[in-house]
């Protein structure tokens, strides 16, 4: 039997969604798309490091594609959703960012050998962002130079940090120097670091971590960055949000330029800024963030983040859009200019990894 699209579908789409999906410019590159990795990746570790990782789960729901193990079909399932190119983030590997130093450095060096071979099916249209273990900064410096050297895109470090290691700390500045100096974003994906774990929630927790833990934990990831003058010692470092989603970015940014221009100027000393302009503007330079399925934060694209904001497919999750990508981003941004649509499609993304398709 041959399975139709709409039938793969996690999501329901509307009818005009589906008949405008053809407006949509035809590059798609998807910003934050996964792999499932395969469940013997730790067996080589010593008992007492692979006892400690997140257990990987072989994926065998019905309606789960199998392109996040299967790279080949991974290359279809691109195909049948009009996708030129993605880019790659972890699955259970995300979970690692909240283990013991060790066992961390380990894992991560084994999934980023295993995802570099991965996206070596098809270079030209598969990406990997490899993870970064930041406890020892100069470890993590060394593997970003590594995997650069392994053809993979920037460097994914855990999104809530150690306590004892906040990003307003200077014990990042190694890599934040480094990563400046190769061109290397910097990537801060939902669900990495030491916050809830989405494996053990129940109830309306579910609820309260999708949204409002979600939501928190990326908020003070970009203050800390922005407030405590991390763009303004690496002018050419950039940095992605990734799977936050945007709506509540054009509020939360007016607020702090509100804030700013409020107490600049105030004579107290305890007011006194790390920084000296607008965290809008800091914002504009150096931040950019993912979009999937955010109607909201859709309209404010109208007058908001042309150029810092990257669709995003999500796929093979349960969240995914594939394979009606067309149709949803018809539904958020087919009535924007058709060059802000190339931007936010494609373009952005592409610049920001300086890639080649």
């Amino acid at each position: 039997m041959v399975m139709r699209a709409e039938d793969l579908s996690a999501r329901t789409i509307d009818a005009d969604s589906r008949e405008k999906a053809a407006s949509i410019p035809e590059l798609l590159v998807s910003a934050d798309s996964h792999i499932d990795e395969p469940p013997d990746l730790w067996h080589s570790l010593p008992a007492d490091l692979r006892d400690v990782l997140p257990k990987i789960t072989a994926w065998t729901e019905d309606k789960r594609p199998q392109g996040g193990l299967d790279p080949d079909l991974r290359i279809e399932h691109m195909d049948l959703d009009g996708v030129a190119a993605e880019v790659l983030y972890p699955t259970a590997t995300l979970r690692a960012f909240r283990v013991p130093q060790k066992a961390q450095e380990a894992a991560f060096k084994i999934y980023n050998d295993w995802v570099a071979e991965y996206c070596r099916t098809d270079p030209k249209r598969l990406f990997a962002i490899p993870c970064l273990c930041v406890y020892d900064i100069d470890w993590a410096v060394e593997e970003l130079h590594r995997c650069a050297g392994l053809g993979l895109k920037g460097g994914l470090v855990w999104q809530v940090p150690d306590p004892d290691l906040p990003f307003t700390s200077s014990h990042y500045d190694k890599l934040w120097a480094a990563a400046a100096e190769t061109g290397m974003p910097l990537n801060f994906h939902i669900l990495s670091g030491h916050s809830y774990d989405v494996t053990k929630l129940v109830g309306i927790d579910i609820v309260r971590g999708s949204v409002n833990t979600k939501t928190a934990d990326a908020v003070t990831t970009v203050f800390d960055l922005i407030w405590s003058g991390v763009f303004d010692r690496h002018p050419t470092l950039k940095v992605e949000l990734v799977e936050s989603e945007i709506g509540w970015l054009p509020f939360v940014i007016q607020q702090w330029d509100y804030y700013f221009n409020r107490f600049k100027d105030s004579p107290e000393a305890r007011r006194k800024f790390p920084i000296d302009r607008l965290p809008s503007e800091v914002f504009d330079e150096h931040v950019y963030v993912t979009f999937m399925d955010d109607f909201v934060g859709s309209q404010t694209l109208r007058f908001w983040g042309e150029r810092n904001c990257m669709w995003s497919s999500d796929y093979p999750h349960a969240n995914m859009t594939w394979p009606n990508s067309r149709a949803f981003l018809a539904k958020q941004i087919g009535d924007l200019d058709i060059e802000k649509q190339k931007r936010l499609v494609a373009e952005n993304v592409i610049e920001l990894y300086r890639l080649e398709l």
